[in-house]
């Protein structure tokens, strides 16, 4: 275990022995058939759109902690997992956060925003109004553990929690349910509402559930994989 050289300061002491191994897993998968996998996963997440406007119907919390338990596989810096999913469905906590958000958001708008970036928002018509914070049934408000009493020092954070949210994205989505993932700013507020402690920083806030029945989507497009792909 590594000591502190500082006999006045205390640090978490982190193992230094390697990690037991085991045989790699390997899916052997042929190569025509590890071609459509893949073509269908990108079939399926093309699919997959930020939604605004949802229906107040329950989800299956099931669902949910199955998708969290995904994105919890994530890879992360020195696999430290610095990570907290916090999921929200009392209405009084999700009128609280929609609340504060709001404010943020108003900030934002009509003070904080360049021109440059409120042109951009504008073909996606958003403004500080954000209903889906409280008529979504759930929200999944993902923190970043840093370092504490009790918690390493972490590394690659925003890295790894980044990784780990897509997970979340791409597991709700195929379990049919809908997202967005909303990051006022700045989210300090989120802590304190939650009861979560200092060393856990707001990451995103993702409200989850089906779209409401006159929900529409900004009809968009994607960039063309030529303009994404280099290989070398």
């Amino acid at each position: 275990m590594r000591v502190s050289p500082d006999p006045g300061r205390e640090e978490t002491p982190v193992a230094t022995t390697a990690y037991p191994t085991r045989p790699a897993p390997r899916f052997d998968i042929e190569p025509d058939r590890a071609v459509e996998i893949a073509r269908e996963f990108h079939e399926v997440m093309a699919e997959r759109r930020t939604v605004r406007e949802f229906s107040p119907e329950p989800v299956d919390m099931a669902v949910v902690r199955e998708a969290v338990a995904a994105a919890a596989t994530a890879p992360s810096g020195a696999n430290l997992q610095p990570w907290r999913f916090v999921v929200v469905t009392d209405p009084d906590l999700k009128r609280r956060i929609r609340e504060e958000a709001e404010a943020e958001e108003r900030e934002f708008y009509h003070r904080r925003a360049s021109e440059e970036w409120l042109e951009a928002l504008a073909p996606l018509a958003t403004d500080e109004h954000k209903p889906f914070l409280e008529k979504a049934p759930a929200l999944i408000v993902v923190f970043e553990v840093h370092k504490s009493e009790t918690e390493p020092r972490p590394y690659y954070v925003k890295e790894s929690v980044g990784i780990a949210v897509g997970f979340l994205l791409a597991a709700l989505h195929q379990a049919g349910l809908a997202t967005l993932t909303h990051t006022p700013s700045p989210m300090k507020f989120l802590g304190p509402i939650l009861g979560r402690p200092a060393n856990e920083r707001p990451y995103v806030v993702v409200p989850v559930g089906r779209p409401a029945e006159d929900a529409t989507v900004p009809d968009i497009t994607k960039k063309d994989l030529s303009e994404v792909l280099v290989e070398l």
